[in-house]
């Protein structure tokens, strides 16, 4: 999808009241708020998919709490940050699988990859995802002070940054988790997947759903930011060795 259709699906994009997810950000218990999101993906009926029950899925990600180090500050949708996200990276839940699990305002997430497939985007070489199947991410920004740049200045602003940029699927993973990190005028392409064109996926709202589609890189567009994390985890594994 171009710009011009992308940006006229945008004006028609709505902020309101989530029906999915944490609320504020005070109420996430355990280290980091990942107690609440294991329940959260719990609930979405993620350990079915991956082949886990949910006893062993949270036996499985308990290590992760091992990776903060210190105080971790909880999610603020509104203000596009998050201390720490649970990322999942298994053939077993691709974005297909992720895509309709992601809610707001009562409606379900779109694809809108047209004339690609989801599955034609891949990280970037230079996006190094660590071993296992489970990870977090840390230090995440929606990216709300670079909105209206063009894709190869943000690249280098996050670089410069010593940031990285979020894959498609760690984006769902972080709506998935607070789906009102999507704000009207406040949503942000994935700089993290490539598809060997100018193409660059974005996530944003169109008639009030979550919508997964791509713009082209030398486009500004005043109301899209660009996600990204201080860091990555080490990885944990889903089933035992």
């Amino acid at each position: 999808m171009g710009y011009e259709a992308m940006h006229a699906e945008h004006s028609s994009g709505v902020n309101g009241p989530t029906e999915h997810g944490h609320g504020s950000a005070g109420c996430a218990p355990g280290p980091g708020g990942l107690d609440a999101q294991i329940e959260r993906l719990i609930a979405l009926g993620i350990p079915h998919i991956v082949g886990r029950s949910a006893v062993a899925f949270r036996r499985a990600l308990e290590p992760l709490k091992q990776q903060l180090h210190g105080i971790v500050r909880e999610a603020d949708p509104q203000g596009g940050t998050a201390g720490a996200v649970i990322v999942l990276n298994t053939p077993k839940l691709g974005i297909r699988e992720l895509l309709p699990r992601v809610s707001l305002h009562g409606k379900t997430a779109l694809e809108k990859l047209y004339p690609k497939q989801p599955e034609d985007f891949r990280a970037t070489v230079d996006i190094h995802l660590p071993a296992g199947e489970a990870y977090l991410l840390l230090g995440v920004d929606r990216g709300d002070a670079m909105r209206n740049a063009v894709p190869l200045e943000a690249s280098q602003r996050i670089a410069a940054e010593g940031r990285s940029p979020l894959t498609i699927e760690e984006g769902l993973m972080l709506v998935l988790q607070w789906p009102t990190f999507l704000r009207q005028n406040h949503c942000f392409m994935l700089l993290g997947s490539r598809c060997g064109d100018r193409r660059v996926p974005a996530l944003w709202l169109s008639q009030r759903h979550p919508r997964l589609g791509w713009c082209w890189e030398g486009n500004p567009h005043t109301w899209l930011g660009f996600a990204s994390c201080g860091r990555r985890s080490a990885g944990v594994a889903l089933a035992p060795s």
